[in-house]
């Protein structure tokens, strides 16, 4: 009976996202929150840049120096690594099968989509706040 019982609550564990992997629930949230949050982002941006088709550098620079341009895409910017980082993470997850070679890919992704996320945002901010 015990060990019924002792099952039962790790498979409990699992739902809840306290099992192996600690917050399995909350990564697929993140996973589908960032996707939605994509999807008008993204349409916005496609329909941002024809619109900008043929500018020169100094209109697409005067585009992002205002501030809804410049507010869509930090959100753009922030969701899409966000969300590449954990679609990564579960792929390395699934196929990789040795667990230092999992961990040291795991973290080299979280680290990469940081770097580059931060770089990105840098560049959009600068631009906002000074210009070309």
């Amino acid at each position: 009976m015990s060990g019924t019982r002792r099952e039962m609550r790790s498979t409990f564990a699992r739902v809840r996202g306290s099992g192996p992997a600690h917050d399995g629930v909350g990564h697929w949230w993140a996973q589908r929150l960032t996707a939605l949050a994509l999807v008008p982002l993204t349409l916005w941006f496609v329909v941002s840049l024809v619109g900008l088709v043929g500018a020169d550098h100094a209109t697409v620079a005067e585009w992002i120096a205002r501030p809804v341009p410049a507010v869509m895409l930090v959100l753009l910017i922030v969701a899409t690594f966000h969300h590449a980082q954990l679609g990564l993470q579960v792929v390395i997850e699934d196929y990789v099968h040795g667990e230092a070679a999992k961990i040291i890919l795991i973290l080299a992704i979280k680290g990469l989509s940081v770097v580059l996320g931060v770089v990105s945002l840098f560049a959009v901010l600068r631009i906002f706040a000074w210009g070309n």
